[in-house]
């Protein structure tokens, strides 16, 4: 990601982008942090739509959604997700009301792709998942894995096969109806815009093994918290297992222990590895040495250091 230069970023609006791995503490840091701005927070997490999964998440409780305002948690239910260009129209709605309010908005989240969908201005590629082909493609996933639809996109799409992640159904998927639909590259239909308001980059940051303590902390204090129960909850209201929600890192686990696959304690060690393993994924969404984001180390004072940051001028 390249800085703008001075003169494009003149008299542009500030978006606040707060990024970092998943449990280095983003939701407390940007809460606090737009309390110090005058801030309102605009999740940018993709799990965060889904009204229900909320322990398997670690979603801001109430009581810290109280503490400033919120945008795009609880907005679907499991069984309707969200396209990308739904979220992208949502969030930039967001934004604009909130400087329409003249405060500020924080974009918080770990979720690579929606952030720069909205920094960079991508053009994503419209319309609901076609439901015929949809369906197809489901089948055929079943039947042959990821692996055969990885191999078809490569034949449709090559571009896009070389370019979207091949180990998630969910993106070779989408990326196979875009060039199935429309007879085009779905990579090349996400062309770029840039938004009407500067991007301004900080980043929360932990060395590895104390973020993976941190992790496995957490997977521990959830399933305290009821994380089977919820899990059990949101299958006796008929949320399917192939759904995209229930492929979250946790809930696809613990369904492998409800379906009796595995065992509880074996539930948890792959969480544990899962979550390690999207850990590095995000870091391709965020590298610790892009020059456009500014990291801070997680901490008590992080959010003050960031705000301290910000007032002297920067960037």
């Amino acid at each position: 990601m390249s800085e703008p230069d001075a003169p494009a970023r003149a008299g542009r609006p500030r978006l606040i982008v707060l990024v970092g791995p998943t449990a280095v503490g983003k939701t407390a840091t940007g809460i606090e942090l737009a309390e110090r701005l005058s801030g309102e927070v605009i999740s940018a997490d993709s799990r965060y739509l889904y009204r229900g999964l909320d322990i398997g998440t670690a979603k801001p409780s109430p009581a810290e959604r109280a503490r400033v305002p919120h945008y795009l948690i609880d907005v679907t239910t499991p069984d309707r997700p969200w396209t990308l260009a739904e979220y992208q129209q949502a969030a930039y709605a967001a934004i604009e009301a909130v400087f329409a309010r003249g405060r500020v908005p924080l974009l918080v989240g770990g979720t690579g792709q929606y952030i720069r969908a909205l920094t960079d201005g991508w053009q994503v590629p419209p319309g609901a998942p076609a439901g015929p082909l949809r369906a197809e493609l489901e089948q055929a996933l079943a039947a042959g894995g990821v692996g055969a639809l990885a191999d078809r996109l490569q034949r449709v799409d090559p571009e896009s096969a070389a370019r979207v992640d091949l180990r998630n159904p969910r993106r070779v998927i989408r990326a196979l109806e875009v060039a199935l639909t429309t007879g085009g590259s779905f990579v090349a239909q996400r062309q770029k815009s840039p938004p009407p308001f500067q991007a301004v980059w900080l980043g929360l940051t932990l060395p590895r093994a104390e973020l993976y303590a941190r992790i496995d902390a957490r997977i521990e204090a959830m399933l305290a918290a009821g994380l089977v129960e919820e899990v059990q909850r949101l299958v006796g209201q008929g949320i399917g297992w192939d759904l995209p929600a229930m492929s979250a890192v946790g809930y696809r686990q613990i369904g492998n222990y409800l379906r009796g696959e595995c065992s509880l304690e074996e539930a948890v060690v792959q969480i544990k590895r899962a979550t390690r393993q999207f850990v590095r994924r995000q870091a391709n969404w965020f590298k610790p040495h892009d020059p456009a984001i500014h990291w801070f180390k997680s901490s008590p004072a992080a959010a003050s250091e960031m705000a301290a940051w910000l007032a002297a001028g920067e960037p």
